[in-house]
């Protein structure tokens, strides 16, 4: 068991350096958008959390973004040109969350860095970059997990203006949908590292575990109350069917959904691709679905 532990702690050193090293090759000389940005440090029971702010216009919503990586790569850093693109393009400060990764830090970890950071961003709307008193979460692959499983948990907060994910996890891979193995090798994250990825946040946690379903809802979690929701799936993708299902459910439960998919993607474009098509649609999508809710006060008014 120490064996595999060592192990998993190797692997994910190495991924995380050449996970930002894709990052960094694919972006290439390619200048920084010009925004005012910010690193802060919050004090959380026990820890402390980084944020960083970029500064956006006083009359549109706070979104607040947690990174994908699979709750064991990625960081400020690798999505900080996504997180500058969607806040100059949408006009909206954003917050992007350097939440705990896996192994060092397993479930809940990383749900729990970002739940209690989105609410201490909630507790200090007024003070911090410009905004309207609205707050909308965001997140993309297993940060769309977590922004919809901090949706779940605030979806009766005032001020809620939406969820954003994108190409988000949102079922064990056991569910065994029909893109885990028509994509499992098509796309630049293979399926066999997703479940890798999967299983080292779980740490061998049963998948039918009822505490798992903060992260993977299922039947006994209502969405009747889930507030307006974009989401962007990518067709080279393990889990493209994932977004596209939870898509429905909102769909079914009376939600307002906007489902948008990308039928070249591949799962990373946010991150691993560059200035490329895919990034600027998925910017573009947004950037214009964010000007949307701009007077929506709470869910329940819907």
């Amino acid at each position: 068991m120490q064996m595999t532990s060592l192990l998993n702690r190797l692997i994910a050193k190495a991924a995380r350096y050449l996970y930002l090293r894709r990052h960094q090759k694919a972006w290439g000389d390619e200048p920084q958008l010009a925004v005012s940005v910010s690193n802060l440090c919050v004090e959380l029971e026990g820890r402390q959390v980084g944020l960083r702010m970029y500064h956006g216009q006083p009359d549109k919503p706070m979104v607040i973004y947690a990174h994908g990586g699979g709750f064991v790569i990625g960081s400020l850093e690798t999505h900080d040109r996504f997180c500058r693109a969607l806040s100059v393009g949408s006009g909206c400060s954003l917050v992007s969350i350097d939440y705990r990764l896996a192994p060092e830090h397993t479930f809940p970890a990383a749900h729990d860095d970002c739940l209690e950071a989105t609410e201490w961003v909630i507790g200090n709307l007024e003070n911090l970059a410009p905004n309207n008193g609205l707050f909308i979460l965001a997140g993309d692959s297993a940060g769309g997990n977590i922004a919809i499983a901090s949706t779940l948990a605030l979806q009766h907060r005032h001020g809620i203006a939406g969820c954003l994910a994108i190409y988000p996890a949102t079922q064990h891979y056991i569910s065994d949908l029909p893109s885990h193995t028509e994509h499992a090798k098509s796309g630049l994250v293979p399926a066999r590292n997703m479940r890798w990825f999967c299983d080292t946040y779980l740490d061998s946690m049963a998948p039918a575990d009822p505490v798992l379903e903060r992260i993977f809802p299922g039947r006994r979690t209502s969405l009747n109350h889930f507030p307006r929701t974009l989401i962007i799936t990518a067709e080279r993708d393990p889990i493209r069917d994932d977004g596209a299902r939870f898509a429905v459910r909102l769909h079914r439960s009376s939600c307002k959904i906007t489902y948008k998919h990308l039928d070249r993607a591949s799962h990373g474009f946010v991150c691993s691709e560059g200035d490329s098509e895919h990034f600027q649609k998925a910017v573009s999508l947004a950037s214009q679905w964010l000007a949307i809710p701009l007077t929506l006060k709470s869910p329940q008014e819907h």
